[in-house]
């Protein structure tokens, strides 16, 4: 059941804060920072149901486009839900359209801007070996980082003995990603048909 919310004005700018703050943290992409998320918008404030939460990213990864689409949906999830106790579908819309602008304003602000300061700097300063050991050191936090993204997701089933076929697909997508040159559209679409067939 999705949450029926009344958001004060300092409700919107927390949303934004909290965004903004995770944009400086999500080392590797929006994605890695979903687990934060969750716990903010689901467990803290019940401003999304989990559905809506697990919705929004499994449909923004299908859809084409960048996957931090995903911060997008959720602001109008967020939006939607604080209209509903409003009535009225224009107010649902406009507040949907609201919740868009300040999570995707909010992720993508800071980020951007630190990014394109730091990239400047450190392309002057590449050769230090400061530098390069950041880089190097960056490989594995982003790697843990998507792994417990992964783990968040696969833990919204909660029922092992009845979605093996998902656990199994997503090993051997895997094993394919990490030994083949099978393009990931392939596999992707694979996924879908599976998934639209009810095998999944």
């Amino acid at each position: 059941m999705n949450p029926v919310l009344q958001l004060s004005a300092q409700d919107w700018l927390s949303l934004f804060n909290h965004f903004a703050s995770l944009s400086l943290l999500a080392v590797g992409g929006a994605i890695t920072a979903a687990p934060e998320m969750h716990r903010y918008l689901v467990d803290e404030t019940h401003w999304l149901s989990d559905a809506q939460f697990t919705s929004s990213i499994a449909l923004a990864q299908a859809a084409p486009g960048p996957n931090i689409l995903f911060v997008a949906l959720m602001g109008w999830n967020v939006g939607l839900n604080a209209g509903a106790s409003l009535g009225g579908a224009g107010v649902s819309v406009g507040l949907a359209c609201l919740g868009v602008l300040v999570s995707m304003v909010g992720i993508m602000l800071p980020s951007s801007v630190l990014t394109y300061l730091a990239t400047s700097w450190a392309h002057q300063h590449r050769e230090k070996i400061g530098i390069r050991a950041f880089k190097a050191g960056m490989s594995p936090i982003v790697i843990a980082l998507l792994l417990s993204t992964a783990w968040l997701l696969t833990l919204s089933h909660n029922q092992p003995s009845r979605d093996w076929p998902v656990y199994a697909l997503t090993a051997l997508t895997t094993l394919l990603v990490w030994r083949t040159q099978v393009h990931m559209l392939w596999l992707i679409g694979l996924g879908a048909l599976l998934g639209g067939l009810g095998w999944v």
